[in-house]
Parts: C-alpha cells; structure tokens; sequence
C-alpha cells in the first residue's frame, strides 16, 4: 500500500486541513500519515483562534514518519509561523521526502488569517523550489507571484513566474473568477493545461483546497502522471461539492465519501492545452 504524508494544521470542525486531507487519501487508497503544524478553534462560520505547535514537535513528526512510514508523497497545508516554515523545509530537504505538492495556504474560506504576514514570502523563497508541485488561489499567486492575478492569462504569467522560483510545476485555481465557468491552469515546463468545468451555485467550499492538494499527492503517490493526478483531483472536488451534505451555518464542508478515480482516465473535468 501506498503512504502519502501532510503537514498541516488541525481543523476542528473536520472540513479542512488535517481532517480533510486523511479523508481524502483514503478515498484514493493511500494509507495517511499526519504532521501536526497548528491546532485551529474554528467551524464553518470562521476561525476563533489558533496556535502553532512547537517547532521541535512538529520536526520530531515528521522524523517519526519519515523514519519508519516513509511517504511516497507528501503535501503541505497550513504552516503559520515562518519558523515553521523554515523548519518544514529544511526538514523536506534533510530527509528527501518525495512528489512535495505546496498548498500554500494563508486565509481560511471565511476570510481568516492562517498565516503571519512576514511568512507570506517566506514560503516563495523556501518552499516553492522544493515543490514538484504549488496549488495557489487567486490571492495567494498574487502574492507568491507579486502581480495581480484576475484573468486566465494573469494565472498563466503567475504560474510561469513559480516555475522561474524553482516549482517543478505550478496549478493556478481559477475557483473566484467571475465567470460562468471555473478554469483551473496548470503550467509545466512542457507548457499550459486548462481545465474547465461549470462553477458551482453552492456555499460548501469549505477545505476545496486542502482536499485538492492532497488528491493530487494520493495521486502522486500512485505513480500517476502530474497531469492525470492534477484532474484526477479536480474531479474529485467537483463531484464532493456537489454532494455536499449541507452541514453548518457557513461555509459548508464537501462530502469526502464520494468515490475517487481510481483507474481510467478522467473524463468530468475538461483539459485544453
């Protein structure tokens, strides 16, 4: 059985980060591993405080892991503080952990701040050139890529600027364009996929991005092509949200039971290159 690792913080409300990421390495039939970065107080309607987890601590998981359930690939969610993330990647370095997908998150769905600002950059100098893959929303390429990102050709020129910072491959999520259609770009070395699908009337995103990224890493830790991995994912979400089971007064959390595609080829989520 394949071993996929993540590195994130604790969702008390089990729609996102942690919680999410287990649930969904299971529906895609890796085994899960955690590292515990922060534990969050927060539900569907917003975040009512955090606290990052000792350095040490968090290095010492990971050593835990690594030593004896090494991972066939790994994500990152929520880091917090930028000892945290210094610590993550030397720790990713030091012990050549494989197929890093980079969530970089830094504001929850409801708008709450998950990271320091003075970390925002931090993640661009130390994790991006570790990633075999960076996850992005519009706001958080903004600020790894430093232009704006509203436009499919702003997440196209803000993919090509993380490949220029060392990512192997960077997927910009096109998830709050105002468009009737959700584009998602995936810009490789070997060029630029778009992958297209009719947005959602539905206010259960809550943990879209984390339950993305770690699709993608269960994915990689399959063996599959990035490209299939990516769409893989991308099904995966859209057919979680629209089951979604309509839980709590915010921001809802998708339903991770869905089955994942296990074989085949994806066909729910368009590609265009």
């Amino acid at each position: 059985m394949q071993i996929a690792l993540t590195i994130a913080g604790s969702d008390s409300g089990g729609g996102a980060g942690i919680q999410a990421d287990l649930k969904t390495f299971h529906q895609f039939g890796v085994f899960g591993t955690s590292v515990v970065t922060a534990v969050t107080a927060q539900n569907t309607v917003g975040v009512l405080g955090w606290e990052a987890l000792p350095v040490p601590l968090v290095v010492r998981q990971l050593e835990a892991v690594a030593g004896d359930l090494p991972p066939h690939a790994v994500k990152s969610g929520m880091l917090g503080t930028a000892d945290l993330v210094d610590a993550v990647a030397d720790a990713l370095s030091r012990l050549r952990l494989p197929h890093y997908v980079l969530d970089p998150v830094m504001v929850a769905t409801s708008g709450d701040r998950l990271l320091v600002p003075e970390a925002e950059q931090r993640i661009g100098r130390r994790l991006v050139p570790l990633a075999a893959l960076v996850t992005p929303n519009l706001d958080e390429a903004r600020i790894l890529a430093g232009h704006e990102v509203r436009t499919v050709p702003d997440m196209e020129r803000a993919g090509r600027a993380l490949l220029k910072m060392g990512a192997a491959a960077a997927l910009v999520k096109g998830g709050h364009l105002e468009a009737a259609e959700v584009v998602d770009v995936l810009v490789t070395a070997g060029g630029v996929h778009r992958f297209t699908r009719p947005k959602l009337q539905t206010r259960s995103t809550h943990g879209t991005g984390c339950t993305l990224s770690a699709a993608v890493a269960a994915g990689l830790a399959h063996g599959r092509p990035l490209e299939r991995a990516v769409a893989d994912a991308l099904d995966f979400v859209h057919r979680a949200m629209i089951a979604a089971p309509g839980l709590g007064r915010g921001n809802g959390p998708l339903n991770h039971f869905v089955e994942a595609v296990r074989e085949g080829v994806n066909t729910s989520v368009r590609s265009a290159r």
